[in-house]
This record gives structure tokens, C-alpha cells and sequence, in this order.
């Protein structure tokens, strides 16, 4: 499969050389990622829905030569101890190339603008413009993200 298949993955977005976020990616997808040299693929949305979910993505990913984490995020109640889990899960990845998805790239947008701002110091536009380019909060996501932020604000220094 060629490299351009990889930007085919449904909201596909390069962030930068090392990331990348998506949707759901597809088995044929997913040896794209592995064939652009992706070496950790990080996956937010849960396993029981086959609508947006491969039967065996850890199995896959593993089979392609990838480390697999999966961080099961509930689109409806997000919490703070899976947005800790996902700064875990990235700075445990620190300098590898990744794909960070979950079923369309809302959940991924939203906790890495969180990562960004809370993490590493980056002002909120900046941070959340790959966001935007997905998806406006719905109030369940704007509400947790201000939480977020507003928890972080209040942290000593």
C-alpha cells in the first residue's frame, strides 16, 4: 500500500513529522502507518462498537511492528483520569512517530489541545486548532475541557 493512502484515513491530520491524528484507520490503513515508519499507534475510542472498531486492532498493530495503547474514552463522559493516562501514554512516546485515533478525531483534537496547554505551555489557540479544523465541543466536551483548563490554571507553579 503507498503512502498516500495514509492521508485517505477518515480526518486524517498531519500535526507535525512525529504525530498524527485520525479516525478510525482500517487494517490496510493501519500497514500504511506502519509502512510511513508510525511506531506507536494510541487509540482513545472504545473496542465494542464494530461500526468504529476493528475486531483485533491490538493484534494488528502489534503484527505490523507497533506498539498498541489503548486508552478507552467514553465519547459522552470523558474524565480526567483517562486525560492523564493519554499525557502518560505520550510522554512514555516521547520523540516516537505516532498516530494518536480514536473513532473521528474528536476525542484525539480535544485531548491533545489539553496536552498542549496543560503540558506543554502552548496558548489555547494554538493548541486547539486541530480541533477546530474537526469539530466545534459538543457541551459535554466544551464543559470537560474547561474544567480541564481551569483545574490547570489553578496548580502552583
Amino acid at each position: 500500500m503507498d503512502a498516500a493512502s495514509v492521508t485517505g484515513i477518515l480526518s486524517y491530520l498531519r500535526i507535525d513529522a512525529a504525530l498524527a491524528t485520525s479516525g478510525q484507520p482500517s487494517v490496510d490503513e493501519l500497514a500504511a502507518i506502519a509502512s510511513d515508519g508510525t511506531e506507536v499507534v494510541i487509540n482513545l475510542a472504545l473496542h465494542d462498537d464494530p461500526r468504529y472498531a476493528l475486531p483485533d486492532e491490538a493484534g494488528t498493530v502489534s503484527t505490523l511492528g507497533m506498539t498498541y495503547v489503548h486508552i478507552p474514552v467514553r465519547f459522552d463522559a470523558p474524565n480526567e483520569a483517562e486525560l492523564v493516562a493519554f499525557f502518560d501514554a505520550m510522554e512514555g512516546h516521547r520523540g516516537k512517530k505516532l498516530l494518536v485515533h480514536c473513532a473521528a478525531n474528536k476525542r484525539v483534537t480535544a485531548f491533545l489541545g489539553l496536552y498542549r496547554v496543560m503540558s506543554e505551555d502552548w496558548d489555547r489557540g494554538r493548541a486547539f486548532a486541530p480541533m477546530r479544523e474537526i469539530w466545534e465541543p459538543n457541551p459535554a466536551w466544551a464543559a470537560f475541557i474547561e474544567a480541564m483548563l481551569a483545574k490547570h490554571a489553578q496548580r502552583p507553579e
